[in-house]
C-alpha cells in the first residue's frame, strides 16, 4: 500500500509538472500568438501542440502552422469565422470547422451529417473557449444545433445525473 501511494505521489507530481511546463511555454507567447494558439490548440493533436510550442520563433511556429495543415484550414473560414474563433465566440451562422477550433470535437453527435446535427459539449461556453471539450463529468453542457454545417442556435445546460431521480416523488421505506 505504501508504494502505491508513493508511485501515484510521483506520478501526480509528474502531471503537475508537465502542466506548469506547458503553461509556462504558452505564457512566454507574445499575446498575439497566445490568441492564435488558443485558436489553433483545439484542432492540434497534443503532440502538435507541444511541437509547436517548443519552436523557438514566431517563424518557426507559423511554417509548422503550414506544414501540419492547420494554418490552411483556418484560412479556408470566411472572415466572419475568423474574427469569432479569434474573439472567442460562437454565433449564429458560425461554420462546422469554425466550431471546430472555437471549441473542438463534440463530446457526442447526433443527426444527419451535414443536414441537422446536435453536438453536444461537455462544460460551460467559457471553459470551452479557453480549454476545449472537457470529455469528462463536468456540471455544464452546451448543445450546439446546426443546419446544412451552419450553427442554427445553441444552449447552455446543466445535464440530469444518471443518478438524480429528478422531480420523481421520494419514496419511504418500508
Amino acid at each position: 500500500m505504501r508504494r502505491i501511494r508513493h508511485i501515484l505521489g510521483i506520478v501526480s507530481i509528474f502531471a503537475l509538472l508537465s502542466g506548469c511546463a506547458y503553461q509556462a511555454a504558452v505564457n512566454r507567447l507574445s499575446p498575439d500568438e497566445q490568441v492564435e494558439f488558443r485558436a489553433h490548440s483545439k484542432v492540434m493533436s497534443a503532440h502538435q501542440a507541444r511541437t509547436y510550442l517548443a519552436k523557438d520563433t514566431p517563424a518557426e511556429r507559423s511554417a509548422y502552422l503550414q506544414e501540419i495543415g492547420i494554418a490552411q484550414r483556418f484560412e479556408a473560414l470566411n472572415a466572419e469565422d475568423q474574427a469569432s474563433v479569434l474573439a472567442g465566440y460562437i454565433r449564429k451562422g458560425m461554420s462546422a470547422e469554425a466550431v471546430r477550433f472555437l471549441w473542438g470535437e463534440p463530446d457526442y453527435t447526433a443527426g444527419y451529417t451535414g443536414h441537422y446535427e446536435r453536438w453536444i459539449y461537455a462544460g460551460s461556453a467559457l471553459d470551452l473557449t479557453e480549454s476545449g471539450n472537457q470529455y469528462g463529468n463536468v456540471s455544464t453542457q452546451v448543445e450546439v444545433h446546426l443546419t446544412d454545417g451552419l450553427v442554427d442556435w445553441w444552449f447552455e445546460s446543466v445535464p440530469e445525473s444518471q443518478d438524480d431521480p429528478g422531480n420523481e416523488p421520494s419514496r419511504e421505506r418500508p
